[in-house]
């Protein structure tokens, strides 16, 4: 028997509204809170997300065990690796590690500086 059910998952950065229309657009999500300090999105057909103002924040190094490592990332699921790329760029994510295109994976950061995954389907 589960001691606990997953709420949401909370992501930590600089400008929660900014980081939520970001992964709001990649995951077809909707804002449904905003007070400034906390933002709530959620996702269809998965568990809600929510964004933190953190001052202070500093974005985790990838990879870098030397100084404030990623203490966790999430997998995306796509069906065109190139055309997701594409798109997550516009909206303001980097490249982490994407130079092998043989691979089903590929890793950005997203505009406040977490990692994440493109993953084929």
């Amino acid at each position: 028997m589960a001691i606990a059910k997953l709420g949401v998952v909370v992501l930590d950065c600089p400008e929660p509204r900014t980081l939520a229309e970001f992964y709001g657009a990649v995951l077809d999500g909707r804002v449904t809170g905003d007070d400034g300090d906390w933002v709530d999105l959620e996702v269809p057909g998965a568990r809600p997300l929510a964004f933190q103002k953190a001052p202070g924040f500093r974005a985790p190094a990838w990879p870098a065990a030397e100084r404030d490592s990623q203490q966790f990332h999430l997998d995306l699921t796509v069906e065109d690796l190139d055309a997701a790329e594409k798109e997550v760029l516009a909206l303001g994510a980097t490249v982490l590690d994407a130079e092998d295109r043989s691979r089903t994976w590929r890793v950005y950061a997203d505009p406040a500086g977490h990692p994440f995954c493109l993953c084929a389907c």
